[in-house]
């Protein structure tokens, strides 16, 4: 994925609320885990038949519709993913995509939750504004991350596989959390044996100083060398062996717009703003602050 695709990835995740209340959520992009697929499927029938009864019992206990928030915060306090299947009546698509969801969750219930909604149930009136679903195409299914990051977004029909790239690295959701706030996001790669961290953090310091942009601003430090952030910096093209500190400015919805290698400065974040035609904190909306 070029720093093109990428851009469209974040892009599409950060505005996936407004995008679902207005016309309905395209699908969502790609994993950045490279551990995404199933466990190769068993050979013989006996043991199939074994397997598809487990899978049974997984989902009856998985899958049950409960209270949509209550679920969300079930999972963040257990740090795992949510799998939210949000319906509407059982027509023939949503019967066919609750199958596919079903399977889906009883494969990884080591990582994720899982509930399923009827958005016209008013006792799940609390998740369907926080979402803003009320013209929300179903069935749909919405993977939330343990910080609170929508990381997926499948709408009308989807496949397992589909599903499966909702699973992001940490790394990847810290970004799109307050990118989806509507917040800037200064991303500082560095580690013990990079150069230059003082002078990158100073800069950064004190652009999260300012008034205009503190609350508007998000910091999130990562390694450059940990292995489960690899696809999310090849992504943005910062190479997990760099000698020196890599900071990176994202806008919502979701653009990085500049990338500095060693120091910074607040003025070089404020030029990067004004060249990206951005506005700063109060003034990215929807469009966001992109070229």
């Amino acid at each position: 994925m070029n720093r093109l695709h990428l851009t469209f990835h974040l892009s599409a995740l950060c505005t996936l609320a407004s995008a679902i209340a207005a016309t309905g959520c395209g699908r969502q992009a790609q994993s950045t885990e490279e551990n995404a697929t199933p466990a190769v499927a068993v050979k013989t029938e006996s043991s199939q038949t074994a397997a598809t009864a487990a899978t049974k019992e997984q989902v009856e206990s998985l899958v049950a519709t409960g209270n949509g928030m209550e679920a969300i915060r079930k999972a963040a306090d257990a740090e795992k993913y949510l799998l939210a299947f949000f319906w509407k009546g059982d027509d023939d698509q949503s019967i066919a995509m609750r199958r596919v969801f079903d399977q889906t969750v009883a494969k990884v219930a080591d990582r994720a939750d899982s509930v399923a909604v009827n958005i016209t149930d008013e006792s799940q009136k609390e998740i369907v504004e926080k979402y803003g679903l009320e013209r929300a195409p179903t069935p749909l299914v919405l993977a939330v991350a343990p910080n609170g990051a929508i990381t997926g977004g499948f709408p009308t029909s989807f496949e397992e596989e589909d599903l499966m790239t909702a699973f992001v690295s940490p790394g990847t959701a810290k970004c799109i959390k307050p990118l989806q706030e509507n917040k800037l996001v200064l991303l500082c790669l560095y580690n013990a044996d990079t150069k230059s961290n003082e002078d990158a953090m100073k800069g950064i310091r004190d652009f999260k100083q300012d008034e205009r942009y503190a609350e508007a601003t998000e910091v999130v430090v990562l390694d450059p060398a940990d292995s489960a952030e690899a696809k999310f910096l090849a992504d943005l093209g910062v190479s997990a062996e760099t000698e020196t500190a890599i900071t990176v400015l994202m806008a919502p919805p979701g653009a990085p717009i500049g990338m500095i290698e060693g120091p910074t400065t607040k003025e070089s974040f404020v030029d990067m703003l004004a060249k990206a035609q951005a506005c700063g904190p109060g003034g990215c909306g929807p469009g966001g602050c992109g070229p």
